[in-house]
């Protein structure tokens, strides 16, 4: 072999002063090499040849924390087999290395021993200057477990090509295998182009000169962190590669990468790729979405091989995310929970104590024959009248769709997209796939085309079904997923767009309605994406049981059954209106941006379908009654038949829905407490808030009590603003509100981490760690404070932001109002943002700081006015602190005063 450098024979060494190394980790091991069938000891053939073995060994370099756990005078019980891939070493894993060791050392740990290898010819290893195929590899890592005598409990731990030997490794020794954990890395190359990175580095002309003659390729992977690399942790990557001829094992790692069926090490990869699928132990994903190298394609592709792994994706975390991200804990949490021996896991399915509920289109199949109107579109294409839907056509679209789909090849389990503005069209598609036991996959527009791209590639679905508009973004940002079309288009429009079919062609193909057996209660129905105003948004994975009982709740609470008129002017809660059988209507605005609602509007739609319920976001709500004075006496007389409306999503000013009580002077207004995790939780009357007043305790907006079906706990915060970890009912008592439900989320989509904060030191059971802050008072109502991640822990105690804001926002200057903290947790400085007629931002006049101070008796260390708070991007009604935090602490410091 040659690239153009001296093949040079290199024993192993240890490595020299590093940074985050410690030299008690690092030791070199002969090992005897496993003989190959064929006349090179070195290639991929796997049958061991006739007669005596060559006397050959390797020396090997590792990290092992197994001195270390001696010195502690611990015995492990399991061994992590971590592997690298190209061009890293064995100091890729020294953080797990780290983190086993010092848990060791805890009263009561579970110690595990680490070996990090440096693969042969990588790393500190030994080099011979040959070429080892992925087979090799394989029977290499065999050759050091043997040598090393690792008998079991074995958890190997891969990244990159590592992760494909340690999967070849899982497949060869399953009785010594007691888990699988992976980080971006791949067994599936069918049907794919190798990554275009890669593909570069195979050119002739640039393969040697990138590789082996320059470190331009180790120089490249450094560079793939989503945060910069520190120069030592550099350096240290750097340490074995300084030379031309310490990289060839680099060239050869690129060489080895199967780009074809004919390729050397083409079969091995697909003997790994599907023995990974007999694999039932234990394993865990930790991904990096940003990895131009390893997309989340990969992650699904092992997903279908791995069904019952825990994932969890690291949002901005890249093809490193060892270094992108505190991995360490997560790895050792995750042994925690599924220790061979150990406890089922608690992140999922925990299962149902009540009878399954009805499917969500019991009514469409009652109804089915009925002439009576299911839902109307009052925004129809091309300005026509209000479209009218009823029962009857309704039911026969979607069992037409329904089986158009499955012959159409969309089988049960597989994700459906749903890019459909409201309307007939999404509810029928919404319902066929549920009907066939598809997951459909719902991401609002109002996320943004960055919020939506992020959703979408992390649910990663099988199908997108949408409008011209979404297609066209999910063609031009390369979105996963085969297209179907609402409406038929042009030919050209079509092969533009990739689309394979239209409704039309579904409905064709599905005229018989023949159905496939409908899916069963535990089975997953849809992912549903949060709002993203507290972060990322958040894939939340319902089972059809879990669906089917969020109609249950809705119904006992509020009366609404067949034939109720419904108002829906939040796009989730119109999809609902067939399983509670309603006639619904999604009010004529943008339900993106729901200030565009006009009282008109609400209007003409309770008009349309003589509605008696109503629901409005309160963005959606506060528009409605600024656009009041355009009612006519038809529109108020159509008003007065609401007799319930509904304001939720963000909490709701008193005052609000007393004006807006004022438009419907027949309906009772509610304001539910709930969230995508679990809609309905608690429920509160404006007759009970007015009786209710305002909390002379910590503050808060009073959101009622628990609804029939729903527990209410709360978790009491510490000194340094955490939740304690033993929820209870008790009033009075400042916490993480913590809840329960039959309608209650399975699990968070892809965020293992995520679904064991949620559950951490709840009681037995479905609970849901909210993220919310708040209290119990005497009566069982709940006092929302804020959210747990805008606490202000100052040298006085922790603040909660709600109640402080109320009382600012009762100054007459003042439209809303948010508090924040500066510096240091544990001695934040508290300060106001108050949102007036200022024309830019700045420190509030000095009449209405001092009014501001007045108002609240905590000590504020300054007034900042601004002309408008910065709200998330679906509720438009959620003041997002953090940002406004980042900003004060930012202009206090001497920063510009631009607009938040």
């Amino acid at each position: 072999m040659s690239w153009d450098a001296a093949a040079t024979a290199t024993p192993a060494s240890s490595p020299p002063p590093l940074h985050g190394l410690d030299p008690a980790w690092s030791r070199v091991v002969t090992v005897p090499e496993t003989p190959t069938s064929d006349h090179a000891p070195d290639d991929d053939a796997r049958v061991p040849a006739p007669g005596p073995a060559p006397n050959r060994t390797r020396r090997w370099h590792l990290l092992d924390n197994a001195a270390r756990l001696a010195e502690l005078g611990v015995t492990p019980v399991g061994t992590l087999l971590c592997v690298h891939g190209n061009p890293t070493w064995a100091y890729l894993w020294r953080g797990l290395l780290s983190a086993a060791t010092a848990a060791a050392a805890e009263p009561g740990a579970v110690p595990w021993r680490v070996v990090a290898v440096d693969q042969l010819e990588m790393g500190f290893s030994e080099r011979g200057g040959t070429q080892r195929r992925l087979a090799r590899r394989v029977r290499d890592l065999g050759d050091l477990t043997d040598a090393l005598e690792l008998a079991g409990p074995v958890v190997t731990v891969g990244h990159d090509w590592g992760g494909v030997i340690s999967l070849g490794w899982a497949v060869d020794h399953p009785d010594q295998l007691a888990g699988v954990v992976l980080l971006n890395t791949a067994v599936d190359r069918s049907g794919a182009p190798v990554p275009s990175p890669l593909r570069v580095a195979l050119r002739p002309p640039v393969h040697a000169a990138a590789t082996v003659r320059s470190p331009a390729f180790l120089e490249a992977t450094l560079a793939l962190g989503r945060r910069p690399l520190a120069g030592a942790v550099k350096a240290a990557y750097r340490a074995p590669y300084p030379t031309a001829g310490t990289r060839e094992g680099i060239a050869a790692f690129v060489a080895d990468i199967p780009v074809g069926p004919d390729h050397p090490s083409a079969a091995e990869l697909e003997r790994v790729a599907t023995g990974v699928r007999d694999l039932t132990v234990p394993a865990l994903m930790l991904w990096g979405p940003q990895d131009p190298i390893f997309s989340d394609r990969y992650l699904d592709d092992l997903l279908g091989r791995l069904p019952h792994a825990d994932v969890h994706r690291f949002e901005g975390a890249g093809h490193l995310v060892a270094e992108d991200v505190d991995y360490a804990p997560a790895v050792l949490g995750w042994l925690a929970d599924r220790r061979p021996g150990g406890d089922a896991p608690t992140q999922r399915a925990q299962g149902r104590d009540d009878p399954a509920p009805p499917h969500l289109w019991q009514h469409l199949d009652a109804l089915h024959d009925s002439p009576t109107t299911a839902l109307v579109e009052m925004a129809p294409p091309h300005g026509a009248a209000p479209r009218v839907v009823t029962w009857r056509l309704l039911s026969r679209r979607v069992r037409e769709l329904a089986a158009g789909l499955s012959r159409a090849g969309v089988r049960k389990g597989d994700r459906v997209a749903l890019l459909i503005p409201p309307g007939a069209d999404l509810t029928a598609v919404l319902y066929a796939c549920l009907r066939i036991g598809a997951v459909v996959v719902i991401a609002d527009a109002g996320l943004g085309v960055r919020g939506l791209t992020r959703a979408v590639r992390g649910a990663w679905p099988d199908h997108v079904i949408g409008a011209l508009p979404g297609l066209t973004a999910a063609r031009a940002l390369g979105w996963p997923g085969r297209r179907i079309s609402t409406t038929p288009l042009p030919a050209p429009v079509t092969a533009a767009l990739g689309v394979w079919a239209s409704l039309a062609d579904l409905t064709d193909l599905g005229s018989d309605q023949h159905l496939p057996p409908e899916p069963g209660p535990d089975d997953v129905a849809a992912v549903l994406f949060t709002s993203g105003s507290t972060g990322p948004a958040k894939g939340v994975v319902y089972t059809h049981a879990q669906l089917g009982a969020v109609p249950v709740a809705l119904a006992a609470h509020y009366g609404i059954g067949v034939g109720t008129g419904l108002v829906a002017g939040f796009a989730s809660f119109a999809l609902l209106g067939p399983a509670l059988g309603t006639r619904s209507v999604t009010p004529d605005m943008d339900v993106t941006a729901p200030r565009t609602l006009t009282a008109p509007a609400v209007a003409a739609a309770v008009a349309a379908v003589d509605a008696e319920v109503l629901f409005l976001s309160p963005a959606a709500l506060a528009n409605v009654v600024a656009t009041a004075d355009r009612l006519t006496d038809a529109d108020h007389a159509a008003l007065a038949g609401v007799r319930t409306f509904l304001s939720a999503g963000a909490p709701v000013p008193q005052p609000l829905l007393t004006q807006a009580a004022q438009l419907m002077p027949n309906a009772t207004p509610h304001t539910p407490y709930g969230m995508t995790e679990g809609l309905l939780l608690a429920d509160i009357t404006l007759d009970e808030l007015e009786r209710t007043g305002r909390d002379e305790g910590p503050g808060g907006a009073c959101v009622g009590r628990p609804s029939a079906t729903s527990r209410i706990l709360v978790d009491p915060l510490d000194d340094d603003g955490h939740p304690t970890g033993a929820p209870g009912p008790n009033p009075g008592v400042t916490g993480e509100v913590v809840v329960s439900a039959p309608h209650l989320k399975d699990h968070y989509d892809r965020l293992y981490l995520t679904d064991r904060a949620s559950l951490r030191g709840c009681p037995p059971g479905r609970w849901h760690r909210t993220g919310d802050v708040g209290h119990l008072d005497g009566e069982g109502r709940l006092w929302i404070e804020g959210r747990l991640a805008h606490v202000v822990v100052t040298a006085d105690g922790v603040v909660t932001p709600v109640g402080p804001e109320q009382r600012i926002e009762s100054v007459p200057a003042v439209r809303r109002a948010a508090l924040v903290g500066v510096g240091p947790r544990g001695t934040q400085q508290l300060v106001a943002v108050v949102e007036t007629d200022a024309s830019r931002a700045g420190l509030a006049p000095a009449d209405l700081a001092a009014a501001v101070r007045a108002a609240t008796p905590e000590p504020l260390a300054a007034v900042l006015a601004v002309p408008g708070l910065p709200t998330d991007v679906r509720h438009n009604s959620k003041i997002d602190r953090t940002a406004l935090a980042e900003w004060a602490q930012g202009v206090l410091s001497g920063g510009r005063w631009s607009r938040p």
